[in-house]
C-alpha cells in the first residue's frame, strides 16, 4: 500500500517560517501531481499549492508570494516552504499525491495532516 507521511508542522509566531515535508512510500510506479491542502476548523479543505511531476506549480492566491512548493522526485517527497506566516494560515495541512501503482492504476492519496499554528 501507499503511505504519505507528513512532517514539519508546529507553532510559530506571525512572520515566521515553516517547511513541511511529505514523503510517499509503498507500491509506487509513478508519483504524478502532488499538492498541499489545508483545513481550518469549520472550513472546507482548500487547495494551497500543487506541483506536477515536471515541476509546474500552481498556488492559491493566499499562498502566492509567501509559499513555495517543490519536490524531490528521487525521494518521492513534496515540500511546502511557508514564509511570512499569518494567523489565518493556522490549519491542519495535508499533502496529497496522484500515484500510479504497478498496474498503472492511478489513485489519490492523502497524508495524515500536520498542524500549523501561527499565533503571537
Amino acid at each position: 500500500q501507499v503511505q504519505l507521511v507528513e512532517s514539519g508542522g508546529g507553532l510559530v509566531q506571525p512572520g515566521g517560517s515553516l517547511r513541511l515535508s511529505c514523503a510517499a512510500s509503498g507500491s509506487i510506479f509513478r508519483v504524478d501531481s502532488m499538492g498541499w491542502y489545508r483545513q481550518a476548523p469549520g472550513n472546507q479543505r482548500e487547495s494551497i499549492a500543487g506541483i506536477t511531476s515536471g515541476g509546474t506549480t500552481v498556488y492559491a492566491d493566499s499562498a502566492k508570494g509567501r509559499f513555495t512548493i517543490s519536490r524531490d522526485n528521487g525521494k518521492n517527497t513534496v515540500y511546502l516552504q511557508m514564509n511570512s506566516l499569518k494567523p489565518e494560515d493556522t490549519a491542519v495541512y495535508y499533502c496529497n499525491a496522484d500515484i500510479k501503482d504497478f498496474r498503472r492504476r492511478s489513485s489519490v492519496y492523502w497524508g495524515q495532516g500536520t498542524q500549523v499554528s501561527v499565533a503571537s
